[in-house]
């Protein structure tokens, strides 16, 4: 199978493309990324070399690039996305154009070239914030940031066209993913850098917020079985369960790195925060799949694969400061 995935050289999709060249030795993958800041070469340099790899840096907003991406491949896992909540409430623009304009770009392209499969990557954050429970794929979409609600506009485009045009399109909507390289603005990242440095460790509000954590790998595996099993214009939930309050997450970290709770620093909390998050995976889990890692242990290899590459990270903070 040749397969096309868009945004590869972000936190997720480099782990989904190494995953799947581990494990499926019949793959040839095309790589499209516009490298923005938060993409980054690096994070696949070691498989330049690998014949079944190959990278084109392009805009997935762009037509030309992305017919010229898709040529020949039979699949697509479209992950390029502008991801990042603070910065989609200080300038929501590059959200629209590369969330919305360019899955839609993307969806046209592969309607055009008759692909057997499109699987769109989400977010558990279209479902916005539950009281209590857990959502299900058949739950009402709320999205309450300019970002979750740009992810859902491009659900709905995904669903759209394979109800219009027959494109044999899935959606999977993912919890929090945490693991190698994560740039390092978002959480459980940013946590973990800034206590390698010694660094104050920012809480919004409270800290009481709730979110489902997931290893990075169980996710992309959970991907893997979407694109080999996955029913077109269904929606798949990928999560753990693993339900965490924030200051709970941030006490494991610092009680894992021998790290004093001084590092703490509570800040100005984020508008429109949503309070919890919390997902049921029952569904993919009929089709095979369980994650298999557990928080502890996955916090655990995280950590030391961050103290074990900081000459990876530490360049990417200063990237980060410089595009705030």
């Amino acid at each position: 199978m040749k397969l096309l995935v868009t945004g590869g050289a972000g936190f997720i999709g480099s782990n989904f493309i190494r995953w799947i060249l581990s494990h499926k030795r019949d793959v040839q993958l095309i790589n499209l990324d516009k490298l923005t800041y938060a993409g980054n070469p690096e994070n696949l340099r070691d498989l330049e070399s690998d014949p079944r790899y190959r990278f084109i840096q392009g805009d997935v907003a762009d037509p030309a690039a992305v017919e010229m991406a898709l040529k020949g491949c039979e699949a697509v896992v479209h992950f390029a996305a502008e991801t990042h909540v603070d910065r989609s409430i200080v300038n929501a623009s590059d959200f629209l154009r590369t969330n919305i304009q360019g899955t839609h770009t993307l969806l046209e392209a592969a309607r055009r070239a008759e692909s057997r499969r499109f699987i769109h990557i989400s977010t558990d954050e279209v479902y916005g914030s539950l009281r209590e429970g857990e959502a299900t794929e058949q739950s009402p979409i709320c999205p309450n940031s300019p970002y979750a609600a740009s992810k859902a506009a491009a659900d709905h485009l995904a669903r759209a066209y394979h109800v219009t045009y027959g494109l044999p399109a899935v959606v999977v909507r993912g919890s929090n993913n945490f693991g190698p390289y994560q740039f390092p603005e978002k959480f459980l990242s940013l946590l973990i850098t800034n206590a390698l440095g010694d660094e104050p460790l920012p809480i919004y509000g409270d800290g009481k917020y709730v979110r489902e954590w997931i290893f990075v790998e169980d996710f992309c595996e959970g991907i893997a079985r979407v694109l080999e099993r996955g029913e077109p214009g269904e929606v798949y939930n990928i999560g753990s369960g693993d339900r965490r309050v924030n200051l709970d997450v941030v006490a494991a970290i610092l009680q894992k790195m021998g790290k004093p709770s001084t590092l703490i620093r509570h800040v100005t909390d984020r508008l429109g925060h949503d309070r919890r998050y919390a997902i049921s995976s029952n569904k993919l889990r009929k089709l095979g799949w369980a994650p298999r890692h557990s928080f502890e242990l996955a916090l655990e290899e995280t950590i030391r694969w961050y103290r074990s590459h900081e000459g990876w990270w530490r360049p990417l903070k200063k990237k980060a400061q410089c595009a705030s």
